[in-house]
């Protein structure tokens, strides 16, 4: 599988929900997801913007394999997923991991750093118990945490510090794209830009695909080699950064541009 070749493919994805607005006998739809095709591929990063309610989060359990959709064609690895059975979403898992707004929610607060980062390979069946320990020491070199930190619990970690181990643990099972949904927005600014530059770096040094979703098109920009924005379920842009930020064709972009200060 060549690197231009897509590792996730979505092609006109439709994404339809009941409402709980409707009457008792005809529910209202919602489109969170109107006819989407997009194209992840690694050594690169997909950057997806967009207010509350504009799709993005619906979008990120589409490309990681959580949200089955209603309509439309979705290949992972070069594979058209056509269940969503344990054993799909157990393949899909190795092939694209995720990482969360809320590093204190993703992690077990009663496991230790150590035991979080070898669960994942626990669970995919891989290695040995001594080969677990050892990629676990290398997965927290990574992301730039002293050794010592294996044997922290999540609480004893700076926030900063915990986003780093949950990108340690999306790491584990070598995945060839990464999903970061808001990964910094719970994190102070000061620390932000180390966790963007963190996982830039991560990209280039490890040849991953990256889909960097944020309601902050700044931050987005910071990331991304591509850009799609999103409102109320469609694409609405879609270039790369330069084209979206140097010349918006659609009025909702060019109103995000104008709202977004130029911070991290």
């Amino acid at each position: 599988m060549s690197l231009d070749t897509p590792v996730i493919e979505l092609k006109n994805v439709h994404v339809v929900f009941n409402s709980r607005t409707g009457t008792m006998f005809k529910a209202n739809k919602v489109h969170a997801v109107n006819d989407i095709s997009i194209a992840v591929r690694q050594g690169h990063t997909l950057g997806i913007v967009g207010e509350s309610g504009s799709g993005k989060s619906t979008m990120a359990k589409v490309l990681v394999g959580l949200q089955k959709p209603t309509s439309g064609e979705i290949t992972f690895n070069g594979e058209i997923v056509k269940s969503y059975s344990s054993s799909v979403r157990k393949r899909v898992g190795r092939v694209v991991s995720v990482v969360f707004q809320d590093p204190a929610t993703a992690l077990n607060a009663r496991m230790r750093i150590s035991e979080a980062l070898q669960d994942p390979m626990e669970v995919h069946g891989i290695g040995t118990k001594q080969s677990r320990v050892a990629r676990a020491k290398e997965l927290i070199g990574l992301v730039g945490l002293p050794q010592s930190a294996l044997e922290a619990l999540p609480g004893q970690l700076s926030g900063g510090q915990r986003q780093r181990v949950a990108i340690a643990r999306a790491l584990a099972l070598e995945p060839k794209v990464i999903v970061a949904d808001e990964p910094t927005s719970a994190l102070d600014v000061s620390v932000r830009a180390q966790i963007l530059n963190l996982l830039a770096d991560l990209k280039n040094e490890l040849g991953l695909g990256m889909v960097f979703i944020s309601h902050d098109i700044q931050t987005v920009r910071h990331v991304s080699d591509e850009i799609i924005v999103m409102n109320r379920g469609r694409v609405v842009e879609q270039g790369t950064t330069a084209q979206v930020f140097d010349n918006p064709t659609d009025e909702y972009t060019r109103t995000l541009l104008a709202a977004a200060p130029s911070l991290l």
